[in-house]
């Protein structure tokens, strides 16, 4: 862990002895069947046998010796696991509970589940682009590096693209992996970008709500400051707090839209709720589904 600060040190201790039980269940048992496309990768090519599965020969190495061979692939129980944690101010904004905290405790279990079964764990930290890359990489030290992050780093730009930050992990990935993206997705459209980025890896987001979106409507005269913007406007009268309330029900449709048009699955949590039961239901959920 680079950061020496007995209080961060002492902080992430915390979090890994709160996160113990989850990593032990939510990730427990069939760890590799959780995610899809896993645990074959090619090996070799070797020379054509009889009863050979046609559909493997390689066409240009057999060319090249004028006899048939086909390739070999091998099973590998070694998974890379990317984090996309979104570092931007609007994560900071909670009415019940601190959204970035709630992120960063899912980030954790993430990491330290990849840290017991032995995986690969990169971060990426974002806002309106990726602010830091921590690479794939496996052990005890490295895990902890990226908990600290997850719960220390600033970003330097307020605002958020998704889009954009996909882009550069596209650039920086090139094995298959699993993607996980923790946001609020207060960001411009990134369907295109998801697209791409799920042709090749296993994408899953993770969408941390709020209840004072929803519930605006039984409040009073709200102040609210725009964290990524700074700008402060009030919200009043039962007409406003509607259209505020169901431009956000937009927001979380658009959200949906995109990953399913993506072929990408997609966790909604509220950061007034227990996140474990869900976390726990999804996965377990995955596992049947690609056991």
């Amino acid at each position: 862990m680079k950061n020496n600060n007995p209080e961060i040190i002492k902080k992430v201790k915390k979090i890994e002895i709160k996160t113990k039980r989850l990593v032990n269940e939510v990730f427990g048992g069939e760890y590799q069947s959780i995610f899809k496309g896993q645990g074959i990768e090619f090996s070799e090519v070797r020379p054509y046998q009889y009863g050979d599965d046609s559909r493997l020969i390689d066409w240009k190495v057999s060319a090249r010796h004028n006899t048939p061979f086909v390739k070999v692939f091998s099973e590998t129980r070694e998974l890379n696991i990317l984090i996309m944690f979104d570092a931007s101010h609007s994560t900071y904004f909670s009415a019940a509970g601190n959204k970035r905290e709630i992120a960063g405790e899912i980030a954790s279990v993430l990491t330290f589940s990849a840290l017991k079964n032995n995986d690969k764990t990169g971060l990426i930290l974002f806002s309106d682009g990726v602010e830091k890359f921590i690479p794939l990489k496996k052990g005890r030290k490295h895990s902890l590096n990226i908990v600290t992050q997850v719960l220390t780093f600033n970003a330097e730009n307020p605002k958020t693209d998704i889009g954009k930050a996909i882009r550069e992990v596209n650039h920086y990935l090139k094995r298959k992996s699993i993607v996980f993206i923790i946001s609020d997705f207060f960001t411009d459209d990134f369907q295109h970008e998801l697209k791409i980025l799920s042709r090749k890896h296993d994408v899953i987001g993770i969408m941390i709500n709020d209840d004072f979106e929803e519930n605006i409507i039984e409040k009073g005269i709200i102040p609210v400051k725009d964290i990524e913007t700074g700008e402060t406007f009030f919200i009043n009268g039962k007409k406003y707090k509607l259209s505020y309330r169901e431009n956000y029900k937009t927001h979380k449709n658009k959200i949906k839209e995109i990953f399913k048009n993506s072929g990408t699955d997609l966790i909604m949590l509220k950061s007034s709720e227990d996140y474990y039961p869900l976390l726990f239901k999804f996965f377990k959920m995955r596992e049947k589904r690609f056991r």
